[in-house]
């Protein structure tokens, strides 16, 4: 049943053209939302706003590491925002080029700060909102050969937890999320970069699969909710049992 629990309510998702950005977005759209559908190819989230196929959904080109973009874009009416874009990394530290490492820390990290920076103050004048930012298990164990990814999402988690502390009393709640490993266009070009295994991912996780970007948007869609409204600092991991390893 479809139960609209963001019927009203304005909403901005990052990477929104595909993988589990997408699903965030049509997630928000079935329950209610009006969806902004930011990513880099304004060709792919267009297509994603033909397909939702009303006015509650509106398609922009974004660069998260753009500042001046950033803030020309963000709504002032937002209630919902959900930092999902982001790229990877297949390098250990010494083979990891200082490109590379700025490259990785500038979407994963600057442009989560970049969205939260602009998006909390119309929120404190809107009476609150809520956030919820992508990090990922990298961010909380280390993988082989995922340097700087790791570092990065490290950062997004304890930066989730320091915009927590310092607007809790504003009624604006973050907390981010910590996917697993997720079949995913993302992952499948991470794999054919590192000449890594589909199925040696899949094995890795107790479960024995990887984790679909609907699973991952649910767990979104409850964190930005009132369901959720006693959560905020919090990092829902949902791996496949990977970290219980």
């Amino acid at each position: 049943m479809n139960v609209e629990r963001f019927r009203g309510k304005s909403a901005f998702v990052t990477g929104a053209g595909s993988g589990i950005g997408e699903a965030v977005a049509r997630a928000l759209h079935r329950e209610g939302a009006r969806v902004t559908i930011a990513d880099l190819s304004p060709d792919r989230a267009q297509a994603v706003a033909n397909e939702l196929g009303d006015e509650r959904a509106l398609a922009v080109a974004l660069d998260v590491r753009d500042e001046p973009a950033v803030r020309h874009v963000l709504p002032d009416d937002l209630d919902v925002l959900v930092n999902v874009a982001g790229i990877g990394s297949t390098t250990s530290a010494p083979e990891t080029s200082l490109e590379i490492w700025e490259d990785v820390f500038a979407v994963n990290s600057r442009g989560t700060f970049l969205t939260c920076k602009y998006a909390i103050p119309s929120m404190i004048e809107r009476g609150g909102g809520a956030i919820v930012n992508m990090a990922s298990i990298a961010g909380i164990v280390g993988l082989r050969n995922r340097a700087a990814y790791c570092a990065s999402k490290g950062a997004v988690i304890a930066f989730t937890r320091a915009l927590a502390v310092d607007h809790v009393a504003e009624g604006i709640r973050v907390n981010a999320v910590c996917p697993g490993t997720v079949d995913s266009p993302w992952v499948q070009r991470l794999v054919a970069e590192a000449g890594e295994s589909i199925d040696a991912l899949r094995a890795r996780q107790p479960m024995g699969r990887l984790g679909k970007p609907e699973e991952i948007a649910e767990a979104v869609l409850y964190l930005a909710s009132d369901a959720a409204a006693f959560m905020t600092g919090s990092v829902l991991t949902i791996d496949g049992g990977l970290t219980a390893v």
